[in-house]
């Protein structure tokens, strides 16, 4: 496909939010982490050369986008809704398909089944993924419904349908029926949605970042949690994420390529590869897992989508790679189908050859491989 010989554009669509409807006011520094994303990755491809707009959405992406026809622009799309509404972030992602935009990252359909924590977890559970067990629960009334001999206690209670660990901080670990409900009550008061009590999974915790078409696994990174003496402190809360005056920010730093041996690297790259497919997920994603103190991975969240900025776990585990920042936005933009190619007359569409996970192994971090044994030991 023939697209002239100026560059085609590269429109960065991110959300700019001053307030909230729902939340704490400290959740706006997760609105203001996209907003910087969003410059790192429009000066990624300002450096190789290509037409740029920074377009933040302050009404509507409708709006927003009027002034760049979908036969000029590709949308690199950091957008998560306005204002923290509920599920934006998957209209958003309609609305491009609707509007006949090619846009990176997942469609919305893939968005909307992994903000959906609940129903997230069921599609995994439909796809053999082990995930912890769950409670969705909409009331604090609903907590004396329960059986307290059938909840798995101590419990992680979040939100159902955030991400970037919003609402979730040291009080969200709970051991009784009283804290249970007392959390269950704050959720539904301060996020006006129901709140997800989840089996506290002690144990290593896991981001695996994949991409492309055929799927590729980064090399896996690893949560360091030593600082904290308390086994059930060890989480990564809204302050380990944002709040960069905060001990959980400084002291929960990430190893990557992490250490793991061959069967248990084979077994999470195995999760990793079902999640992304039980979630639908395009693109490039992240999914967090934690494994158990015996050894079994446990998938607790997939991310479409994930956090691209220079200090987030994607970029890490795509620098582990071999890949550079403006390597890893253009090659999110080519498996959006865009061309990035300079042949010395046009920019031509060439569809990107991905890494491709070759008959012999995965590669996890220097010196680790899966062999076939370890994969296939891992699949029974």
């Amino acid at each position: 496909m023939k697209f002239g010989k100026e560059p085609p554009g590269v429109v960065v669509l991110y959300n700019a939010s001053e307030s909230l409807v729902k939340g704490e006011p400290r959740d706006l520094l997760a609105e203001q982490g996209v907003i910087a994303c969003a410059r790192a990755v429009a000066d990624a491809f300002e450096r190789v050369g290509y037409q740029v707009a920074q377009v933040p959405i302050h009404d509507d992406v409708e709006v927003a986008l009027a002034a760049y026809p979908p036969n000029r622009w590709v949308v690199f799309n950091l957008g998560e809704g306005l204002e923290g509404r509920l599920f934006e972030e998957a209209r958003i992602a309609w609305a491009l398909e609707a509007m006949g935009y090619r846009f990176t990252g997942s469609s919305g359909d893939a968005i909307a089944r992994s903000l959906h924590k609940a129903r997230a977890k069921a599609l995994l559970v439909a796809r053999g993924v082990d995930t912890p067990a769950w409670w969705t629960l909409c009331h604090p009334e609903e907590v004396d419904v329960l059986d307290a001999a059938d909840l798995s206690f101590p419990l992680i209670v979040k939100p159902v349908a955030e991400d970037a660990s919003i609402g979730v901080g040291p009080e969200a670990v709970v051991h009784t029926v009283r804290a249970l409900r007392e959390r269950v009550a704050y959720i539904v008061k301060h996020y006006r949605q129901a709140a997800l009590a989840e089996a506290f999974v002690t144990g290593r915790e896991f981001n695996i970042a994949l991409w492309g078409d055929p799927l590729q696994v980064l090399p896996l990174a690893e949560i360091d949690f030593s600082a904290f003496a308390d086994r059930y402190a060890r989480i990564v809360s809204f302050a380990a994420k944002w709040e960069t005056d905060s001990f959980e920010y400084h002291h929960t730093p990430v190893l990557c390529p992490a250490a793991v041996d061959t069967d248990l690297g084979a077994r999470i790259v195995i999760a990793a590869r079902r999640a992304w497919a039980a979630i639908g997920c395009r693109g490039y994603a992240r999914v967090d897992m934690r494994v158990s103190d015996e050894g079994r991975p446990y998938v607790v969240e997939v991310n479409c989508n994930p956090d691209l900025s220079p200090d987030a776990g994607f970029y890490r585990a795509a620098r582990s790679a071999g890949y550079d920042y403006e390597g890893m936005v253009m090659h999110i933009l080519e498996m959006a189908g865009w061309p990035c190619v300079w042949d010395g007359a046009d920019f031509r569409c060439e569809r990107s050859v991905c890494l491709e996970e070759s008959n012999r192994d995965w590669e996890l971090s220097p010196g680790i491989e899966l062999s076939h044994q370890a994969v296939e030991r891992a699949l029974r």
